[in-house]
């Protein structure tokens, strides 16, 4: 059973994963954010997935509704930070650099991320803490989740974003900087 349960469970991943790649290619027209979320969400999953195996729990629905859950949880962080980003861009264009956009992003952003995280914690912690073993079975990983999703959205993605579009941002801000010398 436990073998026929982990299949559906990656097959939900897979599903879900795909759908969020094409969403957040449409929503924000560029791969680069996708990729990046992506990415991001692929370590949560790894981790989550690693302590379901260093700690033994029994792989069943908890597990593929465990796994759904921080997939969502996790890309809605990653989504307002890449919106920040979006916005910055727009109102900083090619006074800043890219890597300037992106901490300035994730700074306006940090506060929210880590407030909205505690809380979802301290109550996933209290079902830890008062719920019955099938609960607990459900709340370990997801805080684990919580915490790995945080850091994920947080330190990660941005700084994927930025690899990948590093080259393309210096490019675009070069001819502006040569505009702006020779306007001087």
């Amino acid at each position: 059973v436990s073998k026929e349960m982990s299949q559906n469970a990656m097959k939900a991943v897979i599903i879900a994963v795909v759908c969020m790649l094409l969403y957040i290619w449409i929503r924000f027209r560029d791969i680069r954010f996708a990729s990046s979320a992506i990415l991001a969400l692929m370590h949560d999953i790894a981790i989550v997935f690693g302590f379901y195996v260093v700690s033994r729990i029994s792989v069943g629905s908890t597990f593929i509704a465990c796994m759904l859950t921080i997939l969502g949880y996790s890309i809605n962080s990653t989504i307002v930070i890449f919106d920040r980003i979006r916005e910055n861009m727009k109102l900083l264009g090619n006074k800043e650099s890219a890597e300037t956009i992106v901490n300035t992003s994730i700074s306006q952003t940090l506060t929210r991320s880590i407030n909205t995280t505690l809380t979802t914690f301290v109550m996933v912690l209290i079902l830890y803490i008062l719920g019955v073993s099938s609960i607990r079975e459900f709340a370990l990983p997801l805080m684990v989740g919580l915490i790995c999703g945080t850091y994920s959205s947080v330190c990660l993605s941005g700084s994927v974003w930025y690899v990948l579009n590093k080259k393309r941002m210096e490019k675009n801000a070069k001819p502006a900087g040569k505009k702006a010398k020779a306007e001087k």
